[in-house]
């Protein structure tokens, strides 16, 4: 946005005038006060010249001593101010004349202007004075105009230039002074209003400039942002009205869509979800109008009850619903919320004195980024309409494969959570042994789950499956359990032997973890040192600085921690700078480092050799073969486990080979 002529040029030129006017007319005034001191100044020592001659002039003109006088009257011409000396008798008569400088030229209009020249008069007395004198003659002295010329126009010459260095200075700094106070707040205003988006223009506040609270701009600015809060209000009750579907005040069709195309643009992984309410159909032409509201709005808020804040439920049509999971990522999350809306739908609800059962059916398309909105939008209605030609209360997704997956993850799901009922998972212990002599120092317990067969073992993939459905923190929590009971057991028969429980960083993130598993310690009255915790990377920790935070009231209390399969992930060499602050005690090298032994052994040199620097025990795991054990005990590796030393058994076999309440005994 330019100007044709800037407020910065009309102010300057509006204060210049005025400078200019004002500086004039006190140049003026002090000019005639300086012609007026200087002619003051002139007459007041013309006077003390005649004052200083006159009593001997007055004896010499009493005398008629006319070359006295004339000598006398010469006398007063070194003054260098007189130019004229008369002596006028009281006729009128010139008696004597005296002319001092030649008589030079001087402008008529000066001599007008400043009322030149300047003369005194000043009688004569005899010197023996009667009571009525009257005087002799008169002295007349006139001054030198010329000098009085000069005088006047070095005064004006100064004036001039003082004029218009003052005017310059005044118009520069006024000009400044304006400009910041005024012009430039509302140069930064008016480029604001300018580069403002249109998007953003309803309801846009100005900031108050900063020194113009309490100003006319500050009053200007306020009347805005009052002004655009109004419009804001109307657009918003438009907005309102052209948006939000009647009675229930839910999003309609157009605010959806708008939505969606934002959901679009972010690229985000959502479900968009169709709920068509027959019931509401059903009863058009059947309960009063009074009736359908209070249906509507009774099954609105059933749905919300359900979804999230992030969430968003609208309403396209009289009885079809449209949400938008956001947050749904995977086929299972959107069909368990399905379900979750279908079962308050189902609900028995009793509207005035009629009993009514709604049904629906639910459509979901899943958006992976590769659709439009309106691609998006069709695809969850085609699901809905393919779900309810199912039959009522069905829920069907738009892509088949998709229904699949959901209902595989919630089989696992269900099988999980079945086999934890059912006792199907135990706990198998593998022994972690003094490499040096071969006893038992400690135990690792390890989670197996019941096969058809009736075998026991930990399928591939069972980990990654468990945390895929969210049940990481609920197995980890019944592993830390069963851990602890067993080492009530044992501690109740004299056996103080450690266990090490492997954490997962899923559960070990999780907010109540530490609180948990103080109080499962609380419970079980177990000796806080002999349980171990092994911190794995099942996940990715984030901050390893909230994982410190986390472990460190656990290491207070006397729990130890290990990290396990040190050298990869969260616990890898590129996280050695948290090291000196991890509160860990033990140290497991991973299997794959022990595997290359002893041919490949640097990378497991500079592990020990950091542990070592760092006073932590360390265990080696994956130990198969004598050359493996015999090179680790050589480099200072206490501790290992391992198929050369034993596999995983059940609790009793372990508890019946390698535990008595007195000893631990050694593996051969």
């Amino acid at each position: 946005m330019r100007v044709s002529r800037s407020l910065t040029i009309k102010q300057m030129a509006m204060v210049s005038a005025v400078t200019m006017v004002f500086v004039f007319i006190f140049c003026v005034i002090l000019l005639v006060h300086s012609i007026q001191q200087n002619r003051y100044n002139t007459a007041t020592q013309l006077e003390s010249i005649a004052r200083s001659v006159r009593e001997p002039l007055s004896a010499a003109i009493l005398k008629g001593d006319i070359p006295e006088a004339e000598t006398i009257l010469k006398g007063i011409q070194p003054a260098g101010v007189v130019s004229r000396a008369d002596v006028v008798l009281p006729n009128q008569f010139q008696a004597l004349r005296m002319r001092f400088i030649p008589e030079r030229p001087v402008p008529m209009m000066v001599m007008r202007m400043v009322e030149l020249p300047v003369q005194i008069s000043l009688p004569i007395y005899s010197l023996e004075r009667p009571a009525n004198p009257q005087p002799l003659a008169y002295l007349v002295l006139q001054s030198d105009s010329y000098r009085m010329f000069k005088f006047v126009m070095s005064w004006l010459s100064t004036l001039v230039t003082a004029y218009l260095l003052l005017m310059l200075m005044l118009t520069v700094a006024l000009t400044w002074c304006i400009n910041r106070l005024i012009v430039h707040p509302l140069r930064r205003l008016a480029r604001e209003l300018n580069d403002l988006p249109g998007e953003y223009q309803v309801g846009h506040q100005l900031p108050l400039p900063r020194l113009h609270h309490d100003d006319e701009i500050g009053m200007l600015v306020r009347s805005y942002n009052i002004n655009q809060q109004r419009i804001l209000r109307q657009y918003d009750e438009m907005n309102c009205n052209a948006t939000r579907f009647p009675v229930s005040d839910l999003p309609n069709k157009a605010f959806l869509m708008g939505l969606l195309e934002q959901t679009v643009a972010r690229q985000q992984t959502t479900a968009l979800m169709v709920v068509a309410c027959e019931t509401l159909q059903d009863t058009a032409g059947v309960l009063k109008e009074s009736q359908r509201e209070m249906l509507l709005l009774t099954l609105v808020e059933k749905m919300k009850s359900v979804l999230s804040p992030r969430m968003v439920l609208s309403q396209v049509t009289g009885y079809d619903f449209v949400i938008i999971a956001h947050g749904v990522k995977e086929p299972w999350h959107a069909i368990t919320l399905g379900q979750q809306v279908l079962t308050v739908i189902n609900e028995r609800l009793p509207v005035q004195s009629i009993q009514l059962r709604p049904s629906a059916s639910i459509g979901i398309a899943m958006y992976y980024g590769d659709q439009s909105a309106e691609q998006l939008y069709s695809r969850a209605f085609s699901a809905a309409f393919a779900a309810r030609r199912k039959g009522k209360n069905q829920i069907q997704f738009f892509e088949p494969e998709e229904m699949e997956k959901a209902q595989q993850r919630l089989t696992e799901e269900s099988d999980i959570l079945n086999a934890l009922d059912n006792h199907q998972f135990a706990i198998w212990l593998q022994p972690q042994v003094e490499l040096s002599t071969g006893r038992v120092k400690s135990a690792e317990a390890l989670l197996r789950m019941q096969q058809p067969d009736g075998s026991w073992e930990l399928p591939e993939g069972l980990i990654e499956r468990i945390e895929n459905c969210g049940l990481m923190v609920t197995v980890g929590h019944w592993v830390l359990e069963e851990s602890c009971r067993l080492l009530s057991a044992w501690q109740a028969r004299g056996i103080t032997l450690p266990l090490s429980v492997n954490l997962s960083a899923l559960q070990l993130m999780h907010p109540t973890m530490v609180s948990e598993l103080l109080e499962l310690i609380h419970r079980y009255q177990i000796q806080p040192d002999t349980l171990i915790l092994e911190v794995t990377e099942s996940r990715r920790i984030d901050d390893p600085n909230e994982a410190v935070a986390i472990l460190r009231p656990l290491r207070n209390a006397g729990v130890r921690i290990a990290l396990d399969d040190f050298g990869m992930g969260y616990a890898g060499l590129r996280q050695l700078q948290h090291m000196k602050t991890l509160p860990v005690d033990v140290l497991k090298i991973d299997k794959t480092f022990v595997e290359g032994l002893p041919d490949d052994s640097s990378m497991v040199q500079a592990i020990i050799q950091m542990a070592q620097s760092l006073t932590l025990d360390v265990i080696a795991e994956g130990v198969e073969t004598e050359a493996q054990r015999d090179w680790l005990a050589e480099a200072g590796v206490k501790y290992g486990q391992g198929y050369l030393f034993a596999r995983a058994v059940p609790r009793d076999l372990f508890e019946a080979h390698y535990l008595s309440p007195h000893d631990t005994p050694a593996l051969n």
